[in-house]
């Protein structure tokens, strides 16, 4: 994996909050972004794309693409559209992902991929890597709903980007 150029470490204690702060990251979005989410099983990953897609004003409840891999979000403003894509049934890395034409909607688009490790990062050089870890030990419990969010900005897109989303 490529050195990130820009890391922050975000906590969030909520579904909700995990949501505004998508809110607030699709502010920084603009067409031809690539983002990767990572985290395991109820980690956030959906309800974050969520806050992305209100933030970005797009058409269409955005939901777990699991069963049909993709969805593409029209703006409903004029700004770019969302893509979202839920890689954890391709097996295939950029090969598979190829059938699903994302270097084709990228240029005009926000792609948000969860499970692309090792099968999107070749779409570009700069991509936004956001690393969802539950919180564990001996005070967590199952219905804990506090996440560690680590905000990996990779290439010269992201270098100078304020990723503290304050």
């Amino acid at each position: 994996m490529d050195s990130p150029l820009n890391q922050v470490t975000l906590e969030v204690d909520s579904p909700e909050r995990m949501k505004e702060l998508g809110r607030r990251l699709a502010k920084l979005l603009r067409p031809g972004d690539l983002v990767m989410l990572t985290g395991e099983l109820g980690a956030g990953k959906t309800t974050l794309t969520r806050g992305l897609g209100e933030g970005l004003g797009v058409r269409g409840a955005v939901t777990s693409p699991t069963f049909v891999i993709a969805r593409v979000h029209p703006s409903l403003s004029g700004g770019p559209a969302l893509v979202h894509v839920d890689a954890y049934r391709l097996g295939g890395g950029l090969d598979e992902m190829e059938d699903l034409d994302l270097d084709v909607s990228l240029p005009d688009s926000v792609v948000v991929v969860e499970w692309g490790d090792g099968k999107v990062e070749e779409l570009t050089d700069d991509r936004l890597h956001v690393l969802i870890h539950r919180v564990v030990g001996d005070t967590a419990d199952a219905e804990d709903d506090r996440r560690t969010l680590v905000l990996n900005g990779i290439g010269a897109r992201w270098a100078d980007a304020d990723l503290s989303l304050t």
